[in-house]
């Protein structure tokens, strides 16, 4: 079926909708993976929408909802008013494959000639905080999300991925990143993949289901004070105020962009991040018997160092959820529910999963769903706020935004209140990518670059040796 697991009533980390008449639902059923179907609240009428207030954030997702939650936390007083084109969490917020990570698109020699090497570190170090503040946060709300943390294993099955992956390790000592080596034995005790040379272990990173943290979230901030109005489209983003699809416009003092992959479709910011299609499938609950067959007793994230991502999780209902980079990038940077579903992806990931798996032959795939996520030019997130203006942003995580998001949301509440803080300090804060190239440089730059990392896998599953376009794609994706 192409509908996400995360929501029973549609068809990501989910997709738009299976059908144009399905929506994600917002209500969970409790022990389950699977919301009950339910309708999105309504969307507001124009004349209902206020036409000022303290903060505007444009965008229902985990970085609109945290700096909501951090705001009103703060200052239980403010008027933060949310909007969404859709529903909350309709983006990759509800979306994803579920890791609440420490990890970066950026590695921190890059931070560290930018910024220095104790703010490199000082980024490392809050980012490890962060996967233990949403844990905190969730339990603080009584958000049930399935927060566990387990860590996340890298898998390496050729001699390439274990080339990268030692030097990932060796790299991770001198950062204090916290990633070690594991030897055959040990890595196959916590995942028993098929091809094991070893793997890159990670403390540092749970699990969440994704639905239930976004609606749970949006039901705190609804506690707090906030008003979501969903069903409102934003065209422009200007100081001191929005202007909306359908006429007319809202003021405030602060007005926070946190639209990630659907930053292109607001006027000015068509090249501000390029929005990139990650698609999943799931299995059916797996028994107990298959369980101990394939590991993940601690609910590790599992991947492994091929050049193509893929990243997958054991759900709180003991399906295995899967997915991957793969799908094309859309000319224009185009989002679309079409572009949700691929038939040739979902094939792709049922097949590598079982490959990696194959105690799961034979199992049913039951799901299937995509979404788009962004990345800026220099795969760098950022996070920042104008005081002369009142423009605030948030963006770019590259598919590390679940606890990216978090941080995004208590750096943009202490920068909107003017408060001087560690993380305020933190070197993402206030980063200017430059803009993508125009069209159809833009296109065949990062579709270039997707069919040369395929291609490289092809070569080393080959030849068991780094591939030698590895340098000529570093190259052109920029990092």
């Amino acid at each position: 079926m192409t509908r996400p697991l995360w929501s029973e009533a549609a068809d990501r980390e989910g997709s738009y909708a299976a059908s144009a008449a399905h929506e994600p639902s917002s209500a969970s059923v409790p022990g389950s993976s699977l919301p009950e179907p339910s309708l999105p609240e309504p969307p507001l009428s124009g004349p209902s929408l206020p036409a000022t207030a303290d903060v505007v954030i444009v965008g229902a997702g985990f970085t609109g909802l945290w700096t909501a939650h951090y705001l009103l936390q703060a200052q239980p007083s403010l008027d933060v008013v949310v909007l969404e084109a859709r529903h909350a969490g309709f983006g990759a917020s509800g979306r994803n494959g579920g890791w609440v990570s420490s990890l970066w698109p950026v590695g921190p020699e890059t931070l560290a000639r930018r910024s220095g090497r104790d703010a490199a570190r000082a980024m490392v170090a809050e980012l490890r905080h962060t996967v233990d503040e949403v844990g905190r946060a969730t339990e603080s709300a009584g958000i049930d999300c399935g927060f566990r943390k387990g860590g996340t294993i890298g898998l390496a099955r050729s001699a390439a991925q274990v080339a990268r992956a030692r030097a990932e390790v060796e790299h991770a000592d001198e950062w204090g990143i916290g990633t070690r080596w594991l030897g055959p034995e040990e890595a196959t005790a916590r995942l028993a993949a098929d091809r094991v040379l070893g793997a890159t272990f990670n403390p540092h990173c749970a699990r969440v289901h994704p639905r239930r943290l976004v609606d749970g979230l949006a039901a705190t901030v609804r506690g707090q004070g906030a008003r979501i109005h969903e069903g409102v489209r934003v065209a422009a983003i200007e100081p001191r105020r929005v202007r909306l699809s359908s006429g007319g416009s809202i003021g405030a003092r602060h007005v926070i962009r946190a639209t990630e992959g659907f930053t292109p479709v607001l006027e000015g910011h068509r090249r501000t991040v390029a929005p990139v299609y990650s698609l999943m499938v799931a299995t059916e609950p797996l028994s107990a018997q298959v369980w101990d067959q394939i590991g993940l007793a601690e609910r590790e994230v599992f991947a492994d160092h091929r050049h193509v991502i893929i990243y997958g999780q054991r759900t709180v209902d003991d399906r295995l959820a899967f997915g991957g980079r793969g799908a094309p990038y859309h000319f224009g940077s185009r989002v679309s529910p079409e572009f949700d579903h691929d038939a040739r992806v979902f094939a792709d990931l049922r097949a590598t999963l079982t490959e990696l798996l194959p105690q799961i032959g034979g199992v049913e795939f039951t799901h299937a769903w995509g979404g788009a996520l962004g990345i800026a030019r220099d795969w760098h997130p950022s996070v920042g706020h104008d005081p002369a203006t009142g423009l605030g942003w948030a963006g770019g995580y590259v598919g590390d935004g679940v606890a990216a998001s978090n941080l995004a949301g208590r750096t943009l509440a202490d920068l909107v209140l003017g408060r001087r803080t560690p993380i305020t300090e933190l070197p993402w804060v206030g980063h200017r990518s430059r803009r993508w190239e125009p069209e159809p440089a833009r296109w065949l730059g990062i579709n270039a670059g997707l069919r040369l990392a395929h291609t490289a896998d092809r070569e080393e599953a080959r030849t068991g040796r780094p591939a030698r376009i590895g340098r000529l794609l570093e190259a052109l994706t920029g990092h």
